[in-house]
């Protein structure tokens, strides 16, 4: 007999609803803490900003999982074109870089922290897309020697293309993690930058609708179905 799932929000005295709420505005927009703690304010919830920080380190993996471990069971990813880039990213001072993985809508895949963009990096990232989503078509990549050498190592070298304006799909996706992290004056750990990472991708997923290329009330009604499911998330 399964044991009853535990409700994570058994011990806090504040609604769940305000939790979720306060871990959405923080993740998903390019708000600071005191900015979060202001808006909640204007809507009579009185909380500290280090209420909003202590919020999103316990709640934001936990939502972040869900939404993942739903995405997964329902099939809702692409395996006919991946873009695949690494951004450089400040860490206490020192330079490092975040690998990511898009498909063809600019949903994120799979992301990698590392201090190098060497071979060895670029092919245990790719073993680990590759692993948790199967091979792909398309592989559409910068003009980096890592990841042609990685590939041929794996054996689908052949499937990948370079192109001056052709992985502009991800380039564009590095912008809401840029505001992000602006708003949050840079890192100080690496463990907390690839925290960080996890859930920000996982929720930009969950709201993102591509609401250029739809009309209005398509995209009225995907944002509300979105909003809807967001709430129920570990519920």
């Amino acid at each position: 007999m399964a044991r009853p799932k535990l409700n994570p929000f058994r011990y806090f005295n504040s609604s769940p609803d305000v939790i979720r709420l306060a871990v959405m505005m923080y993740v998903r927009y390019p708000l600071s803490l005191r900015n979060v703690e202001d808006l909640l304010h204007e809507r009579g919830i009185d909380i500290c900003h280090d209420t909003v920080r202590f919020w999103w380190n316990r709640f934001g993996p936990l939502f972040a999982g869900e939404i993942r471990k739903r995405r997964v069971r329902a099939g809702n990813f692409s395996r006919w074109r991946w873009h695949v880039d690494e951004v450089f990213v400040k860490v206490n001072g020192k330079p490092h870089y975040l690998w990511r993985a898009v498909d063809h809508e600019g949903e994120v895949l799979e992301f990698c922290v590392s201090k190098t963009r060497d071979k060895a990096v670029a092919l245990k990232f790719l073993k680990k897309a590759m692993k948790r989503y199967g091979r792909l078509e398309i592989i559409v990549t910068d003009g980096l020697h890592s990841y042609g050498a990685a590939m041929r190592e794996i054996g689908n070298l052949e499937r990948r293309e370079i192109g001056r304006w052709g992985n502009n799909r991800v380039e564009n996706s590095h912008q809401p993690f840029r505001r992000r992290e602006a708003a949050m004056l840079k890192f100080r750990r690496t463990k907390t930058l690839q925290k960080f990472v996890a859930v920000h991708s996982q929720i930009h997923n969950h709201f993102n609708s591509e609401r250029h290329l739809v009309s209005r009330e398509i995209y009225k009604r995907r944002r509300s179905v979105a909003l809807a499911e967001w709430r129920g998330v570990a519920a």
